[in-house]
């Protein structure tokens, strides 16, 4: 490994990119998990992945419009999706959870269509499903790290007002948070950090490197902050070890970080019911 980081340069671009993610997918993850709100990141893969068939389309369609990465379609209908979320919420005031479902609905559906107009899968849209790290560019690397840097700017700008509707939202809003602005800017962080580990693990697995480390943590932190830098420590150490083996054994990157991440939590999870035996 440490040859290859020497030698290769799309593998340290692999590894800077897998490090990044690790730490902004578990920090909204963090919020995510608090919020109870785990299937937005589903809700918002799907979209993008409609994005991302729509870019793939308009490349089959117009040379000018293929010459935009799919990537910023995705991201660019994540975030409408984001926006709309967050209007359906009002329009529901009292099932304000139909607001995600909705939009997953039109996600999938949406896809569905676009992908079969695109001619079906191809090797761009398989490798924005399950994931190609190897295949991150110096220009991928820098659109990763601009992406990672919004997101964590953005998380200590806000984070007193995050928090706040994470813990409480009636109280957060009866003291005068904005929470239609922060709940709007949060799906868009989400839609950022899909963006940013679409590339790493895949639309269809970008929800378990969200949530997972963050899983892991709850079993071990005794606080949010913890919370948050247990849920780092644990994602780093699943992309690290993921793409350790991966590249030894020749394996789906993606799928094999996901895998330590579980591997992770169950270490955990057994860890615990060992420590409530010991004292029992």
């Amino acid at each position: 490994m440490i040859y290859m980081l020497t030698h290769y340069a799309f593998v340290r671009y692999a590894l800077i990119a897998g490090l990044i993610t690790g730490v902004v997918a578990p920090l909204i993850g963090s919020f995510v998990v608090v919020r109870r709100l785990s299937v937005i990141a589903d809700a918002l893969a799907h979209v993008t992945l409609s994005g991302v068939a729509f870019g793939i389309l308009m490349g089959t369609i117009s040379r000018t419009m293929g010459l935009v990465d799919p990537v910023y379609y995705g991201t660019l209908f994540a975030l409408v999706a984001a926006l709309f979320i967050e209007k359906l919420r009002n329009v529901y005031r009292f099932y304000s959870e139909l607001a995600i479902p909705i939009i997953l609905s039109t996600g999938v559906g949406l896809g569905v269509v676009l992908i079969g107009l695109a001619h079906g899968f191809n090797v761009d849209l398989m490798g924005i499903l399950f994931g190609n790290i190897l295949s991150v560019t110096k220009a991928d690397l820098v659109r990763i790290a601009v992406a990672g840097a919004v997101v964590i700017a953005t998380v200590f700008l806000f984070y007193k007002e995050l928090v706040s509707l994470s813990f409480d939202e009636e109280g957060a809003r009866l003291s005068g948070v904005p929470a239609g602005t922060i709940n709007f800017i949060f799906s868009a962080l989400i839609a950022l950090v899909i963006s940013v580990s679409m590339q790493i693990v895949g639309i269809l697995l970008v929800s378990a490197l969200i949530t997972l480390p963050v899983a892991s943590a709850l079993r071990v932190a005794h606080s949010f902050r913890s919370l948050i830098a247990y849920a780092i420590i644990f994602a780093e150490i699943s992309v690290i070890l993921g793409m350790t083996a991966s590249f030894y054994f020749d394996l789906a990157t993606g799928g094999t970080i996901v895998l330590v991440a579980v591997g992770i939590l169950l270490i955990v999870l057994l860890a615990g019911r060992v420590r409530q035996l010991v004292r029992a």
